[in-house]
């Protein structure tokens, strides 16, 4: 798994800092989280390939996290027969991408699956043949989503000498065991995955948090997370800033994600009056908190490995 942070900043982008977004790659395809205004540039720059993109999930709908979704769009059409597109977020985001594209008519040749949050939605969003997706309101100056990404458990460890007992000689029925799938031996007996398989090894689990005050939610996006996206948008001396617009200080993102039990955060959605020189008193502020933080740049890549 791989984490491509395409843009680290909040509100306006910066000539060194696009607005926020974060693509993940697994298994060939990629999913992305929110696309402000520019997020086109960043994926341009990570040589990211538009017909791998399968998701694209937005936390809100604030216009430096959602502007970039119609670019984006109009260059998948570029490609023949490009795969469909499922896009993820809160009420009003299909209405939000249907009227940019009636006003604007662009052509759109793949089919677009919305998925849009209801109070009586169910906790988990979206699951493919590589992830489910969870997502939880937060509390910012409207409604807002945050997510997390947990890969499927991977088949538990293959013990080919109790195969080997059992009947079951080297060969393809050890892959089918190893893919979950009975087999019988050539005297007829039937061989569970069960009986030669260690328990299931858990696989990644990613969070991204960003635009809200500290609020319970986050804890359960967070929890046991491999990595944790979250904004970090203000330095603690600039807390009622923060306040009055619902986002939370770098420590505010450490803490919480410490706690949760993140094995490390990358703070992200960073507040413009901040220059690249003032990015080390975010980080100081924040490892106060977590020792494994570290506050994102554009462009940089955060490989997660499987746990052991």
């Amino acid at each position: 798994m791989e984490c491509i942070l395409l843009g680290t900043g909040g509100m306006m982008p910066m000539p060194d800092r696009l607005l926020a977004s974060l693509a993940v790659r697994l298994n060939g395809a990629l999913y992305l989280f929110d696309a402000g205004e520019g997020t086109q540039l960043g994926w341009k720059r990570a040589r990211l390939g538009y017909r791998s993109l399968k998701v694209i999930a937005v936390t809100h709908l604030h216009a430096d996290h959602c502007l970039g979704i119609p670019g984006l769009m109009m260059l998948r059409s570029q490609m023949d027969e490009p795969p469909p597109l499922t896009i993820i977020g809160p009420p009003g985001i299909e209405d939000f991408v249907r009227m940019n594209q009636k006003i604007l008519e662009f052509y759109i040749n793949y089919p677009v699956r919305f998925i849009q949050w209801a109070e009586d939605a169910p906790e988990i969003a979206y699951e493919d043949e590589n992830v489910r997706l969870l997502w939880h309101p937060l509390k910012h100056t409207r409604f807002c989503l945050g997510y997390r990404m947990e890969e499927w458990d991977r088949p538990g460890k293959f013990n080919a000498q109790r195969a080997e007992a059992l009947g079951i000689a080297q060969g393809p029925l050890w892959g089918k065991l190893q893919k979950g799938e009975s087999v019988r031996t050539a005297e007829g007996k039937t061989v569970t995955p069960e009986q030669v398989l260690g328990p299931a090894r858990p696989g990644r689990r990613l969070a991204y948090v960003v635009d809200t005050l500290p609020t319970k939610g986050i804890y359960r996006l967070c929890q046991d997370a491999d990595i944790a996206f979250m904004e970090g948008m203000f330095l603690p001396e600039d807390a009622l800033h923060a306040e009055a617009k619902g986002h939370m200080t770098a420590t505010d993102a450490a803490r919480i994600a410490g706690r949760a039990g993140a094995r490390r955060a990358v703070l992200t959605h960073i507040s413009p009056r901040y220059r690249d020189e003032d990015i080390p008193r975010l980080e100081a502020a924040a490892r106060e908190r977590l020792a494994e933080v570290t506050v994102g740049r554009d462009q940089e890549i955060y490989s997660v490995p499987l746990p052991p």
